[in-house]
């Protein structure tokens, strides 16, 4: 299984990035947790763009989403939203369908309980325009119980992601 872990933040010493390190190092056998950093180079979303040329960087985001069984999202708040390097993301997905109904497990690494969940929030509703499973959806605070917390999110998403393919081989078995 292949799980593709974004972080939300560009920072190179993001909390968020740390999660996904996190979640890379607790994965059973068998499921490889891949950090995409790539999100940094896409252009600004505009359909313009797309109708001379798909840009390389877009081309790659959208080649690391299909080639993975579920996603990753680990994303900070911004202004009480989800960043915009985030959205415009996203947006690069929304028609070509590469996130189409895919399991996504989003969260937060936090400083303290009760943060985050705006952007989480706004985060989840973004999603729902490509239909995508949620997973999680709570923020992680930094402390004694984080990578306790990261494990089972992690397991969480692993479960849903394995449903979700017996389903669609079922679905085209039958």
């Amino acid at each position: 299984m292949r799980i593709l872990a974004i972080s939300g933040s560009l920072q190179a010493q993001s909390r968020n990035l740390a999660l996904l390190t996190a979640a890379a190092a607790v994965a059973p056998p068998g499921v490889d947790i891949v950090v995409f950093d790539g999100i940094r180079d896409l252009p600004h979303f505009n359909p313009d763009i797309e109708a001379s040329a798909v840009p390389e960087s877009v081309l790659r985001w959208r080649h690391a989403l299909a080639a993975s069984d579920a996603v990753l999202i680990a994303s900070p708040e911004y202004g009480f939203s989800l960043p915009g390097v985030l959205k415009n993301a996203i947006d690069w997905v929304i028609g070509s369908g590469e996130l189409e109904k895919k399991v996504v497990a989003i969260t937060a690494a936090v400083p303290g309980p009760g943060r985050g969940r705006r952007g989480l929030q706004a985060l989840r509703e973004t999603l729902s325009a490509v239909r995508a499973s949620i997973v999680g959806g709570e923020p992680i605070p930094i402390g004694t119980e984080f990578e306790r917390c990261v494990g089972a999110l992690v397991s969480d998403l692993i479960q849903a992601a394995r449903r979700e393919n017996a389903r669609r081989r079922s679905r085209g078995a039958g």
